[in-house]
């Protein structure tokens, strides 16, 4: 039985993860920067009361990120798998179009929270003597240069460059470091802005197209995800859903996909 951190799990990808892991008979720390679970998630977790906890953090702040290791490790004694999850978008813009504040969150965010998040789990699995440290990784993750989408994409390429460098550091000593590549999903990252709105993106015709061939729903993506991560003992491991022969049958199969999602 694997005791699992994930941060940004109160929705989308996150929650689904870790409702798997719970599945499959984990206990799960979710977190987020409310100060309780929304009910939507609460009533998803209801079979599954004692084998969760939930931790206000904010994965900007390093201490908040270490109080979510201390009440982790209080309440299951360790921890096996730490998820840097939480993540953060701009609006639909070009880059210097974007505000202050959509620029500074997106960087603290998806690089600097991610940092923290590494540096505490290392430091504390460390101490105990194994585990395994995974990030998830985005547009831009592939050098993949998306017009309008370049701030985040700048973010996941760093995140990507960052996880590799942690599995050399990490060699031999018991800690793993790897990357989760969901592809394109059915999130509030897609479907609204930063500040709740509606995102213009889905109202493009080409998007609508592409995304209705490519993307899937979150609990597709974490039915994938938690096996692998729970079977993986490789240290810089990409566990990867939408591969390029997977993408390339997905375009062939295309008239049997319209409108599925969007």
């Amino acid at each position: 039985m694997k005791n699992v951190v994930i941060t940004g799990s109160t929705r989308g990808i996150g929650l689904a993860m870790a409702l798997e892991f719970l599945q499959a008979g984990c206990n799960v720390t979710l977190s987020g920067r409310g100060e309780a679970l929304p009910d939507a998630a609460l009533d998803k977790l209801s079979p599954y009361k004692g084998k969760y906890i939930y931790v206000k953090c904010n994965v900007q702040d390093k201490a908040s990120l270490q109080d979510l290791w201390d009440a982790s490790l209080k309440r299951w004694g360790r921890v096996d798998i730490w998820i840097n999850n939480a993540g953060q978008n701009v609006p639909h813009m070009f880059s210097w179009e974007t505000g202050e504040a959509y620029t500074e969150n997106v960087i603290r965010t998806n690089i600097i929270g991610m940092i923290y998040g590494s540096q505490i789990a290392a430091a504390g699995m460390l101490k105990q003597g194994h585990g395994a440290i995974y990030s998830m990784e985005g547009l831009g993750s592939n050098n993949m240069v998306q017009p309008k989408t370049i701030l985040y994409g700048t973010t996941k390429c760093a995140l990507t460059y960052y996880m590799k460098g942690l599995a050399k550091e990490l060699e031999g000593t018991g800690i793993i470091a790897g990357r989760l590549s969901p592809g394109m999903m059915l999130t509030d990252f897609i479907t609204k802005t930063p500040d709740g709105g509606q995102s213009d993106v889905i109202s493009d015709k080409r998007f609508r197209k592409i995304f209705n061939i490519l993307a899937d729903r979150p609990e597709t993506v974490a039915r994938f995800f938690v096996p692998r991560i729970l079977g993986n003992r490789k240290n810089n491991a990409q566990i990867k859903w939408l591969t390029s022969s997977k993408a390339a049958w997905r375009f062939m199969t295309a008239g049997f996909r319209k409108g599925r999602l969007l």
